[in-house]
């Protein structure tokens, strides 16, 4: 049995909060400066010079790439055969979250009781900490922080399982469409598809992680993904909103065995600061 020390895992937290909000993943700049050669709007190139001298500027400057530095949602990979010692295991991560947020001098952006008083926690706790169990003796951390304008255009619904294929492309569609500018496009698109309601959501936000633009390993879905990014990017709604040919960068999908009676199909959107940082320990 491995020890990891709860301590080790406030202060990897505190620092992922940080990078993640000042330094934007080389696979999503690598997808803004292609969009940039591609797209054929004088306005929508002029957007994305803009995002991409802000990640520039946050970079060399250590400064938030957003003003909205998100909620903080944690995924753990925790292996079976590690122990954490000294301290409880979630206690340490909003530990790190609150350590994070107040030395990167991050904006604190929850609130309690979010349907009365919405009185700000003042440390951006508690985390959103999604935690599986999985083989070996490592903690696997890795911080996504969300920001308001992306999340509210999260969509659920259910399908008829008749509405097959094409009744999950019309949704996501729909859905990014009726989203405009509001979640800062370009955005990454992302899909959960089958299980139940709070594993279709799930599915959606952890696909978010994966590498910008990297094809699922399974043919079908990777041929869905393809599909949808096309019909996305037809609507024209492009960078920032101001038209044009690159409303997203990428759409990921992730699906898992359903119902014989129902076709769940959740919809998260990340915005063009695609942020997620990550340790093992």
């Amino acid at each position: 049995m491995r020890e990891i020390k709860a301590k080790d895992i406030t202060e990897t937290v505190a620092r992922l909060c940080q990078e993640a909000n000042f330094y934007l993943g080389e696979d999503v700049l690598t997808a803004l400066k292609k969009a940039r050669e591609k797209e054929e709007s004088p306005a929508g190139r002029d957007t994305l010079d803009q995002i991409l001298k802000n990640a520039e500027i946050a970079a060399k400057e250590q400064m938030p790439l957003c003003q909205d530095c998100g909620l903080a949602v944690v995924f753990l990979e925790m292996g079976q055969d590690a122990h954490i010692s000294g301290g409880d295991l979630y206690q340490a991560v909003n530990d790190g979250v609150k350590k994070g947020y107040d030395e990167g001098y991050l904006r604190k952006s929850a609130v309690k009781q979010p349907y009365s008083a919405r009185v700000n926690t003042k440390d951006n706790t508690p985390a959103i900490i999604h935690t599986e169990i999985v083989p070996g003796d490592k903690l696997k951390i890795t911080v996504a922080p969300k920001g308001g304008g992306s999340e509210n255009m999260s969509r659920f619904t259910v399908l008829k399982p008749a509405q097959g294929r094409q009744g999950v492309i019309d949704f996501v569609v729909s859905t990014v469409e009726d989203a405009g500018s509001n979640p800062c496009p370009p955005t990454i698109v992302s899909v959960g598809i089958g299980g139940t309601a709070e594993k279709a959501m799930g599915m959606a936000k952890k696909a978010l992680l994966r590498e910008a633009g990297k094809p699922s390993p399974d043919p079908e879905n990777a041929e869905l993904e393809k599909e949808l990014l096309q019909r996305i990017n037809a609507t024209g709604v492009g960078p920032g909103g101001t038209g044009g040919r690159f409303t997203s960068l990428a759409v990921h999908v992730e699906t898992f065995p359903a119902h014989i009676a129902s076709l769940p199909v959740a919809v998260n959107i990340q915005c063009h600061s695609a942020r997620h940082k990550e340790a093992v320990l």
